[in-house]
Parts: C-alpha cells; structure tokens; sequence
C-alpha cells in the first residue's frame, strides 16, 4: 500500500500530477484543492498523501495535500454508488468545510448540485456520512476572489478560459452550459485575475450556488 508520494511534479494539470520518484513517474490524480496547493514549479519538491485503489484491471494512486481531504475521500468511497473518481470531483466542487456542514445539516440541495451526485447519491451520503463526518474538524477557508465587471470575449475566449473549459469537462460537467458559465465569469472578473485556476474557482462557486 503506498500511503505518501515525495518528488518531483514534472507534469501537472487540474485534475492529475505525475510525480519524479527517482526516476520513475507516478500518475496521481488529485481534486482541484490539492492542486492549488502545488509549488507549480518542476523543479521544486512535493508531498503527497495517497490512498490507492485496486481493482482486478488497474492500481490507481489518488493524492491529496492534506490529510483531512484525504480522510474526507476515503469516508465518501464507502458510500455505495459513489466511486473514486466521484469522490475526487465532490472535493473539487466543495471545501471540506461546506461539504461537513451539508452532510451534518442534511442538505440533500446543495449536495445535489455537484456534477455527478444526483437526490438518491446525495442522500446516501448523508445517511451513511452524517455520524462519521463530526470527527473531521472542518477548517474555515478563505473565499473566493471578488472582481469587478469587465468586457466579456464575444465567440472566442481566451486560452485561459479554454484551459478551465477542458478542467471542468473532465471534473464531470456538461460542456453546453459551461461556455455560457465561464462567459459570464469572464465578464465580472477584471483582466489581471482571469487565470485558468481563477475561473474554474469562481465557476464551481457560482455552480455551488444556483438552487
């Protein structure tokens, strides 16, 4: 069982990373927080808690920056219908905080809103989660950016907005309301904080929300 990962992150994107280990690359996948938390420099060294999964055609690592989200991915696979890929894309949707407080509050609404977790998937998690999940403290984190209206991309959109369009059709999302999502995004948020992290964060916030 390989519980931690340490090297080199010689090739990242938003979803996997593939650590140097003395020369050999290991494929990690990774929700959006732990991404974040990445030096986003290759010649730099990283950490990685791991948890790997096993099936009879595949080894496959999943990492995370830090224990409470890996404790927080190993108590969602327990839920029956939910996966390991699943949990990774909940984590990427919500912080560990707003994920214990709908679970512990019972909020079937706002669980149901992340890509992938339909009512029946949304009340399992509860069910099976709501007395398990108390023993995770949840940490406060911080919100996301604002920004003030700016000019939106008319047909065309920038490649950072690409960059978050491809992120966000492999957390699960359906590409027909993406493009109008991140248009919208891009028309409040100023020049200078139009990264591709920047949109994905403000996009999956402005998703969290619509009821």
């Amino acid at each position: 069982m390989i519980a931690m990962i340490r090297g080199k992150a010689i090739s990242e994107t938003f979803t996997q990373v593939i650590v140097d280990v003395n020369g050999v690359g290991y494929r990690v996948f990774i929700p959006m927080s732990t991404y974040d938390k990445l030096p986003h420099d290759p010649n730099k060294e990283v950490t990685l808690l791991t948890s790997m999964q096993v099936k009879e055609d595949s080894i496959t690592l999943f990492g995370f920056a830090t224990e409470q989200e890996k404790e927080v991915f190993e108590l969602l696979i327990t839920v029956n219908g939910i996966g390991a890929k699943s949990a990774v894309s909940i984590l990427s949707c919500m912080n560990i905080s707003s994920l214990c407080s709908a679970i512990i509050n019972e909020d079937v609404k706002t669980l149901k809103k992340i890509s992938g977790v339909g009512p029946k998937s949304a009340e399992r998690i509860i069910i099976e989660l709501r007395d398990k999940i108390g023993k995770i403290s949840p940490e406060a984190e911080a919100g996301f950016p604002g920004g003030s209206a700016g000019a939106a991309n008319n047909n065309t959109l920038p490649k950072e907005a690409e960059d978050a369009l491809l992120a966000l059709e492999q957390l699960g999302f359906q590409s027909v309301k993406l493009k109008k999502s991140v248009t919208d995004i891009l028309a409040q948020l100023p020049e200078e904080q139009r990264s591709t992290e920047n949109i994905i964060r403000k996009v999956l916030q402005s998703i969290n929300k619509q009821g």
